[in-house]
C-alpha cells in the first residue's frame, strides 16, 4: 500500500476503510475481514455508533495496534469545550484504544458557531496525548480560515464528500495550498448508479479494472484519500488493487467532465447543512 505523509508526519495509507453502519458482531466480521485483506486505516465516527465494534476488531486482529490507524470524528452535539474533552474520551472507552490516531470533527454547524471551540479541545486532547493527529471533516474554506486565525492551528486533513459526480476542484486546492489533505467520503457515490454510468465503464474497460477501481485510482490520482466500505471480501481486496495501472491524462479530464456544481448526493453544504 502507498501512503501519504501528513504535514505532521503521521503516515497514511492512501485507501483507508469507512465502517459506516457496520456495527456490532456482523461489523466486528466485516472490519476484521478488511484489516485481512490489508487495511490499516479505519474510518469510524461517535455517531456511526460503532467505535466498540472497530475497537473490538483490532483487539481480535493479529495486526499490532501500532500498524493501524484509527480515525474517529467529534459530533456536532459536543462542540462545547468541556463537552468535547469529555466526548473524546468516552469515545476511547468505547472503543477500548489508548489513543486515536486521528479525530476529526465531523461538521462545522455554522449556525451553532461552536467549531472554534471544538477545534481548540482538539488541540488539546491532542497534548493531552488522547489523539495523534487532529483534523476536520466536511469544513469550507471560510471555516478553515477561520481556524488558523483564532487557534494558529492547521488541520492536517478536511474529510469531505468527493466522488466523479462532484470532484471538489476548488476545496481540494485551497487543502493542497495550506497543506491539508483531501479524504473522500461517498468516493463511489451512490455506488448502484454510478457504477453503472457508461463512461465510467467504458474507462475501467481500457484498464481491465471495474468501475469501483477506477473511480478509486482516479481519487488517488488528484491527491485525495478515498475510504470505501464493502462488506464482501473479495470487493474488499478489489478496492485496494489499484496501484498496479496509471490513467492517463485525457482519461482523468473526462472523469473529471462528470462533476457539477450541484452533485452532492444529498444537499449537504457546510455552509448551512448541520449534524448533531
Amino acid at each position: 500500500m502507498e501512503t501519504y505523509t501528513l504535514r505532521d508526519g503521521l503516515k497514511l495509507p492512501k485507501v483507508g476503510f469507512g465502517t459506516y453502519k457496520l456495527n456490532g458482531a456482523h461489523g466486528v466480521s466485516v472490519i476484521d475481514s478488511a484489516i485481512d485483506q490489508g487495511y490499516r486505516l479505519l474510518d469510524t465516527a461517535f455517531n456511526y455508533e460503532n467505535e466498540g465494534a472497530v475497537g473490538e476488531a483490532v483487539q481480535r486482529s493479529s495486526v499490532p495496534r501500532s500498524e493501524l490507524i484509527i480515525s474517529s470524528k467529534l459530533p456536532g452535539r459536543h462542540h462545547d469545550y468541556h463537552e468535547a474533552i469529555d466526548t473524546i474520551q468516552e469515545s476511547l472507552y468505547r472503543a477500548h484504544l489508548d489513543y486515536y490516531d486521528l479525530c476529526l470533527i465531523h461538521w462545522p454547524n455554522p449556525k451553532e458557531d461552536h467549531y472554534v471551540e471544538a477545534w481548540q479541545a482538539l488541540i488539546d486532547a491532542q497534548k493531552f496525548g488522547l489523539i495523534r493527529s487532529i483534523g476536520v471533516s466536511n469544513f469550507l474554506p471560510e471555516h478553515l480560515d477561520r481556524l488558523e486565525k483564532e487557534t494558529g492551528v492547521v488541520p492536517v486533513i478536511n474529510q469531505v464528500e468527493l466522488h466523479p459526480y462532484f470532484n471538489q476542484e476548488e476545496q481540494r486546492k485551497y487543502d493542497q495550498d495550506h497543506g491539508i489533505l483531501t479524504q473522500a467520503w461517498s468516493p463511489i457515490g451512490r455506488a448502484s448508479e454510478m457504477l453503472q454510468n457508461e463512461t465510467l465503464k467504458k474507462i475501467a474497460a481500457k484498464y481491465n479494472k471495474n468501475v469501483g477501481q477506477l473511480i478509486l485510482r482516479w481519487e488517488v490520482q488528484l491527491g485525495t484519500l478515498p475510504i470505501p466500505k464493502s462488506s464482501t471480501p473479495s470487493r474488499q481486496k478489489g478496492n485496494i488493487d489499484i496501484f498496479d495501472f496509471t490513467i492517463k491524462d485525457e482519461d482523468m479530464a473526462t472523469i473529471n467532465s462528470l462533476s457539477s456544481k450541484d452533485g452532492r448526493l444529498k444537499d449537504q453544504d457546510p455552509s448551512y447543512y448541520q449534524e448533531f
